[in-house]
This record gives C-alpha cells, structure tokens and sequence, in this order.
C-alpha cells in the first residue's frame, strides 16, 4: 500500500480531514489526519527504514494486548506509548488496519 492509498482509508468521515502541519527540511511532510470539528489527531502518517507506518490511538489495554499480540504493532512512534501504536502498514491486514482506524478515530472524536 502506498501512503496516498493509505490517507483515503483514514478519511472515514465527513469530519476527518488530511492536513500537514510539519515540515520536513528533506521535503518529505508526515499526514496528520484529523477531526475538523475538533480538531484532535487520529492518524499520523510516516515512513521509517523505507516501511509505511501509521500512528493510531488505542485504549491503552487494547495496545498492550495488540503489541503482544502482533509484532508489526510497536509502542507509538514519537507519541505517548501507552495510548498510541504504530502499525507497519504492509503487513497489516486489511480488515484489522481498518478496525484500528475506525477506533482511533472514535476515541478522539468530540
């Protein structure tokens, strides 16, 4: 999958939007999908050793439980580690990476 594939699946709802609110002095800008209504982060959108990450929040005993679940689930890269996982993308089923977004998303919405 790449990371423009991956912005249209976090884009589950009319109050989710795309934005980019750093820049990276090599050019390459990290997606930040967000509630427009609220403005709070569900989705951070990168790329790490050449492999396609997202950042989601989860309630922190459904991250223990996938982490040890799953070894493409890590403690959230550059966030809280307790309420944040990162997902290496590529190997991530489909059903499961949309699951984790769709959670994401209603944990942070108003």
């Amino acid at each position: 999958m790449n990371k423009k594939t991956l912005i249209k699946r976090c884009i589950i709802s009319d109050d989710a939007a795309e934005t980019y609110p750093f820049k990276e002095s090599s050019g390459d800008n990290h997606p930040v999908i967000r509630h427009k209504s609220n403005n709070k982060w569900f989705a951070l959108i990168f790329e790490l050793n050449g492999k396609l990450y997202i950042n989601l929040k989860s309630h922190p005993i459904d991250s223990a439980i996938l982490r040890d679940s799953y070894e493409f689930i890590t403690p959230g890269w550059h966030m809280n580690k307790t309420h944040w996982i990162s997902v290496e993308v590529d190997k991530a089923p489909d059903d499961l990476l949309d699951s984790l977004i769709k959670a994401s998303f209603e944990l942070t919405k108003k």
